[in-house]
């Protein structure tokens, strides 16, 4: 849309609509005249069928084209009340963005005693409230389950907020800091630097660390490289590290996939997973109650 920015746009599209309207009333005004009939000559267009019939030239009837003289009308009057015009902001000043701050305004007024009392409570205590939860469960539908699914269990790439397995951690103000101020993990590619066996012996390895099943032999190769290149993020015994949100190998939780050719993938090219930070659109009172619905999710029955 960038294409279309910059002061020729607005006056292209003012005067192409202003164009339209004046044509469609001329059209109207030379389709309504009445013509001079000659005498002993049939007004007709021309065209025959049959062989004898014959298509009349008369005028529309007057209330079809009366009907698109108030239409005119009505689309004149529209664009000289509101914003119709680009950069005209019309007699009434209207503006979807005045609307929507008109909305939240009035909401805000509505709800706000309510975003105080659930304020002051603990989100231990809010996801145990059963109208905190349900309020949080909105808020989670609207702005949370498009990633995460409307059952908060996830899916490849978007963790399972049902679990008790956290990336950067699981207690109520991680939870708020990684609402707030979201989160970026960063797996880089090693492929290129260990090589394609390197990258065989590395998936056998990660593998072993769960007890899954694997090549005994590159397993021990691939040890040497994790030591090397990869315990400064997953620790020494591969559990990982919450304050970078390196993931615990040692488990069987899998943000992307815990088959040997999605560990391989993960291994050689990366992953950049995003967090959004939802700080500025929710604020804190209504994230305080989204973090209590999320906390819930793995700590209440």
């Amino acid at each position: 849309m960038s294409d279309f920015n910059g002061e020729f746009w607005p006056v292209y599209i003012t005067v192409i609509t202003v164009a339209s309207i004046l044509a469609c009333a001329v059209l109207l005004w030379a389709l309504s005249t009445r013509r001079v009939a000659i005498p002993g000559k049939a007004d007709v267009t021309g065209h025959v069928w049959d062989e004898d019939l014959e298509e009349y030239n008369n005028p529309l009837p007057r209330w079809w084209i009366w009907l698109f003289y108030i239409t005119i009308v009505f689309g004149v009057a529209y664009l000289a009340l509101y914003p119709g015009l680009v950069t005209y902001p019309g007699l009434l000043k209207w503006s979807s963005g005045g609307e929507h701050d008109a909305d939240q305004a009035k909401a805000r007024e509505t709800y706000q005693p309510l975003y105080a009392k659930f304020a002051a409570m603990s989100i231990p205590d809010l996801a145990r409230d059963p109208q905190a939860r349900e309020i949080g469960q909105r808020l989670f539908l609207n702005n949370c389950a498009q990633c995460h699914a409307s059952d908060a269990r996830g899916g490849k790439g978007f963790p399972n907020l049902a679990d008790k397995k956290w990336l950067y951690g699981g207690d109520p103000d991680t939870i708020v800091a990684t609402i707030t101020d979201g989160r970026s993990g960063i797996m880089p590619a090693w492929g290129t630097i260990v090589g394609d066996e390197g990258t065989k012996n590395l998936t056998n390895y990660v593998i072993s660390l769960s007890g899954g099943a694997h090549d005994e032999l590159r397993a021990a190769y691939g040890k040497e490289l994790f030591a090397a290149n990869c315990v400064a993020c997953h620790g020494a015994d591969g559990r990982g590290n919450p304050a970078l949100g390196a993931p615990n190998l040692t488990d069987k939780t899998w943000l992307y996939g815990g088959g040997s050719a999605t560990i391989a993938e993960t291994i050689g090219k990366g992953r950049n997973g995003v967090m959004p930070a939802w700080g500025e659109f929710l604020g804190a009172e209504k994230i305080h109650l989204l973090a209590g619905f999320v906390w819930g999710l793995s700590n209440v029955q």
